[in-house]
């Protein structure tokens, strides 16, 4: 069996045109929606007139970044889209899972009440039915700004259909070449597959697969610790599935903190999930109904019997069918080969988004494509290297993080100071009720930011005043004359910078200032 994919496409002649329908499933009015919006079945693809300045492979979050500022900037813009514009942003990321992790936080808030003197009489009943279609209706109304009738009024010419390279400067599409001056490979990533024995016969779903189902699995597996399992695993045991988490290695969420390590699970476990890491699966076969997992677990080899498999270990770049080698394109297993300013072995032809870089986030495929069109289009200079990028995984409390890591710093050589300020240090902290902290790491020896974690209830949105302190340059110490509002959350980053202050009072400075505190008494 394979696995359930978001999309299922027929093909009808119309006129000259060879349109692919797309079916998202369930095929209701908020899908059909979505469809009309990114992929229109009446679609009528353009004629080429002309060489365009740019042309953008891929229609997702980087590719319309690239093609919507070209287009604002005056330039002749070709955009190339096989299957739903908006990519896994719209149709099987960001914007889903965000939805139905809404509704999990609002499951946690009411499980938690009695600690806050709210009690709340009965159980709490979840509709997974309505949880899942207001997801795919907040997703329809989204696809209006990645409609393929948007991008025809800003001026960029739409191919709907697959396309391969056919030289240096050409491309083909439904028939047509199209001559590009410069082009920008933008084609994302999918779900990568373990070659684990009996997965593929016995089933399993990705992240395109999860968002299509309108009942809940009594039982779910996943396969992976990384954010999509972790978020996943927690928003469908607060909606009530028995959730069992494997993954080869002792981490989760990216993080290699113990203390943070040991936070998350804990909270993760108190929704009732089970966390087999540092485990082995053997394989997966079918019992009956149920879809049973063999694997070791500390020495001792285990069975589970579930009703779903989630593989969530992992991506892998779409380059496959694009006939690289015509162009000139070097690829390998990561993606299409880029240097630090996004180009190519095709100079011409650049790379941004999930395909290109490692840090496969929708905010590093929107930068490195702003990076591409100041590189293509204006001899630009920027560097990839250049970026600081941060990262947040949405469970509750949040794990977000900028920069580097202190043990990264430590194996470059750099020696670190790590400045650790706990949720519960600060009166909101307190009042909320809530753990958590944040671990910023400094240069040692000067008030340099080389990064900086955070876990919280907010730490997404906490995380960006480190991000732009150190975009800026600014140190420890302007965060610590910084004004926070009292009481915040994020006075966890001051009382971190305060702590940082501390340190540059020496014995002899010390004893003069307490004794100036003392005669001031």
């Amino acid at each position: 069996m394979r696995p359930i994919s978001i999309i299922s496409v027929t093909s009808v002649a119309i006129g000259i045109n060879m349109v692919r329908k797309i079916e998202v499933s369930p095929y209701d009015q908020h899908n059909q929606i979505l469809v009309s919006n990114a992929h229109p079945p009446d679609w009528q693809n353009p004629t080429p007139d002309g060489r365009y300045n740019l042309l953008v492979i891929g229609g997702g979050s980087a590719g319309l970044v690239a093609a919507v500022g070209a287009a604002g900037l005056g330039a002749m813009v070709a955009l190339v889209e096989k299957h739903l514009l908006g990519g896994d942003c719209l149709n099987a990321g960001c914007v889903p899972s965000k939805t139905i992790l809404r509704s999990a936080k609002a499951v946690g808030d009411i499980r938690r009440a009695a600690e806050l003197g709210v009690r709340v009489d009965g159980n709490v009943n979840v509709d997974f039915t309505a949880v899942m279609e207001r997801m795919r209706r907040i997703r329809a109304d989204i696809s209006y700004h990645d409609s393929a009738q948007r991008f025809r009024d800003l001026g960029i010419d739409l191919y709907l259909g697959e396309g391969q390279f056919t030289g240096a400067n050409t491309f083909e599409v439904d028939g047509r070449s199209i001559s590009f001056s410069k082009a920008v490979i933008a084609t994302g990533a999918r779900a990568a597959f373990i070659p684990i024995p009996g997965l593929q016969e016995t089933g399993y779903i990705t992240n395109e697969g999860v968002f299509e189902l309108t009942q809940r699995p009594d039982r779910l597996a996943i396969i992976g610790a990384g954010p999509i399992g972790l978020e996943m695993a927690q928003a469908f045991a607060r909606f009530g599935s028995q959730v069992t988490v494997f993954d080869i290695l002792p981490v989760m969420g990216g993080l290699r903190d113990p203390e943070g390590l040991d936070l998350i699970r804990r909270t993760l476990e108190a929704d009732g999930i089970q966390f087999f890491l540092e485990s082995q699966t053997q394989k997966v076969e079918r019992a009956g109904a149920d879809k049973v997992i063999t694997f070791t677990h500390a020495g001792e080899t285990k069975t589970v019997a579930v009703d779903e498999i989630l593989l969530a270990a992992g991506r892998r770049p779409n380059v496959e069918g694009l006939n690289l080698e015509a162009a000139g394109v070097e690829a390998n297993k990561k993606g299409v080969v880029v240097n630090d300013r996004m180009q190519t072995t095709n100079s011409a032809i650049y790379g941004a988004g999930d395909v290109a870089i490692p840090a496969q986030f929708t905010h590093t495929a929107d930068a490195s494509a702003r990076m591409v069109l100041q590189n293509a289009l204006f001899m630009g200079r920027k560097k990839y290297s250049d970026l600081i990028i941060p990262w947040v995984v949405y469970t509750d409390p949040e794990i977000a993080h900028v920069g580097q890591f202190d043990y990264e710093a430590e194996e470059q050589g750099t020696a670190v100071d790590t400045f650790t300020v706990h949720l519960q240090e600060t009166d909101r902290g307190r009042t909320d009720g809530e753990e958590g902290f944040v671990k910023i790491y400094v240069k040692q020896g000067s008030d340099k930011i080389l990064g900086a974690t955070i876990i919280a209830r907010h730490a997404g949105e906490m995380i960006s005043e480190i991000t732009t302190a150190m975009m800026a340059g600014v140190g420890m110490s302007k965060l610590a004359q910084t004004i926070h509002p009292y009481p915040t959350q994020a006075e966890i980053i001051k009382k971190a910078a305060d702590a940082w202050n501390r340190t540059r009072l020496t014995p002899t400075v010390a004893k003069v200032f307490n004794t100036w505190l003392s005669w001031r008494r």
